[in-house]
């Protein structure tokens, strides 16, 4: 538990174990937070609130917004009031920062000299300011039995207005705000500005949820977009700064084509090797078959093509290809012996089955380090344990059922016009 502060905010981080869910951990805060609520200071502008997501991680977008024809506290207005609520409620997001301006705000910037001069404390002058935007009923009137509350709105809302504010009275003449402070329409924080492409403009930095898929996350706020668009009113343009999707998307594609080529790669190695393409059809099937029934076991287990489970695909078209070449070269040697291709194909499948069995668990011992490792880096390798493990039994089960049924079927028999691979027993 860490916290930060700043000028006018407090920022708590609370990190919790890899093993806690963030939802749930998330309702256990807000708990906290209502039940600290009695505790608070009465002056807080707006109560304390939370967000999911991580501290240290990166931005997925930034959105900029800018105008032609509105000031920059408009554009900070309408970022809050507007485009982050919008983009909190859409799932994956996290949390929305927005900077490059501040709330719009009436900025007095006193001269203690004419202050000197007329006698007049600071505190005066705050309980004068304070005074202008008083919010509480201003009395009642009783008549014939009913009773009438008098309530206005005496919030000031331009510098005009304030500059004829009277904060005191010296020698029976009026002392104005105007008299002793330079007062102009500005916002709260005059050292926060952002710019796109030059032009000034406000800044919305959207980071995901723990957990978040950024690619579905970046889909959403797009297909939003046109919607966003249009919640501004005219004059104000939505642009995409940054889109960190971008790179992750040129990553993912290329690990894509990495697999397909070792695929590819795979295959052509067993037909030179093997000179026949009836038994190359074979491994050629065994492979992508093996992968894409580990997508569906990925699914189950809530896994995502990312970079990690990628890579323990291409890792593990090796391995796949172990499986197929032994059951099918065992076959093989039955059928050069005059078995024929169905007998050959039980007979040859059934007599390495242990074999397969003992490689495929062998192979998995080698991960089980990595599935029973911890922290962040058992975290970040787990999926990539899991994928390979999952392959591997899955290529298991394809070497001895799917491969001696294409055997049997697609191998011909002994002497007839087909090359086959020499093998030693």
């Amino acid at each position: 538990m860490t916290s930060q502060s700043t000028e006018n905010s407090t920022r708590i981080t609370l990190q919790f174990a890899l093993s806690r869910d963030i939802n749930g951990a998330a309702r256990d805060v807000e708990a906290a937070l209502q039940a600290a609520h009695a505790d608070m200071p009465s002056s807080l502008r707006q109560n304390p609130s939370y967000r999911k997501a991580n501290p240290n991680g990166a931005p997925i977008l930034i959105l900029t917004l800018t105008s032609d024809t509105h000031t920059r506290p408009q554009l900070y207005d309408y970022a809050t009031n507007v485009l982050v609520q919008h983009l909190s409620a859409i799932q994956g997001v996290g949390q929305v920062e927005i900077s490059g301006s501040a709330l719009p705000a009436i900025r007095a910037e006193i001269n203690p000299l004419p202050l000197f001069k007329y006698g007049i404390g600071f505190e005066d002058v705050r309980a004068a300011l304070a005074s202008a935007n008083a919010h509480t009923p201003k009395g009642i009137i009783d008549q014939n039995g009913t009773r009438y509350t008098l309530d206005t709105n005496d919030q000031v809302r331009t510098a005009q207005d304030y500059r004829d504010l009277i904060i005191a009275w010296r020698k029976n003449r009026p002392v104005r705000l105007a008299d002793v402070a330079q007062v102009q329409d500005s916002v709260e924080d005059l050292r926060n500005a952002g710019y796109y492409n030059g032009q000034a403009s406000v800044i919305a930095v959207v980071f995901p949820q723990a957990g978040a898929n950024v690619i579905h996350t970046v889909d959403q706020i797009n297909a939003e977009m046109p919607m966003l668009k249009s919640a501004l009113p005219g004059g104000v343009a939505l642009h995409v700064g940054l889109d960190r999707s971008l790179t992750i998307r040129a990553a993912l594609t290329d690990t894509q084509l990495t697999l397909l080529i070792s695929v590819v790669l795979v295959v052509l190695v067993v037909l030179l090797f093997l000179h026949s393409w009836r038994m190359t059809l074979i491994p050629a099937v065994v492979v992508p078959t093996s992968i894409v029934a580990t997508f569906g076991v990925m699914r189950l287990l809530g896994f995502s093509l990312d970079n990690m489970s990628l890579m323990a695909l291409t890792v593990s078209t090796g391995f796949v290809v172990d499986d197929a070449i032994v059951v099918m070269e065992n076959i093989a040697r039955y059928i050069e012996q005059g078995l024929t291709p169905r007998d050959a194909a039980i007979k040859g499948s059934s007599e390495v089955a242990f074999t397969v069995i003992s490689i495929s668990i062998s192979l998995i011992a080698v991960f089980l380090p990595i599935l029973l490792m911890g922290g962040l880096a058992g975290r970040l390798f787990h999926e990539f344990a899991m994928t390979v493990s999952i392959t591997i039994l899955i290529s298991m089960v394809l070497s001895l059922t799917l491969t001696p049924m294409m055997a049997a079927y697609l191998l011909a028999p002994h002497g007839t016009s087909q090359h086959t691979a020499s093998s030693s027993g």
